[in-house]
């Protein structure tokens, strides 16, 4: 079964986009944003195992220079909301 986290970036400042367009890169990152606040990125990714996410942790996202700090969350369930709803 796929595992689907969200993973929330620190960069570097001023490598937000060079480093967004890098995660984007992936094959195993669905969206990568930039975002407002604490953290400066989400990515939101589909792997096929939990072995598989901390090899991607730790072979591909731990080696992108300008990322200081992640924060992962794996997804438990998720629920569409109203305009969502049997789409795919």
């Amino acid at each position: 079964m796929a595992v689907e986290a969200y993973i929330l970036f620190k960069v570097s400042s001023g490598n937000e986009r060079e480093a967004c367009k890098k995660i984007a890169g992936f094959d195993e990152v669905l969206v990568a944003s930039i975002i407002y606040g604490e953290y400066d990125l989400v990515a939101r990714i589909s792997v096929p195992s939990l072995q598989a996410l901390e090899e991607f942790l730790a072979e591909k996202i731990r080696k992108v220079p300008s990322i200081i700090l992640t924060s992962t969350m794996i997804i438990a369930r998720e629920y569409r909301g109203r305009n969502q709803r049997g789409k795919k």
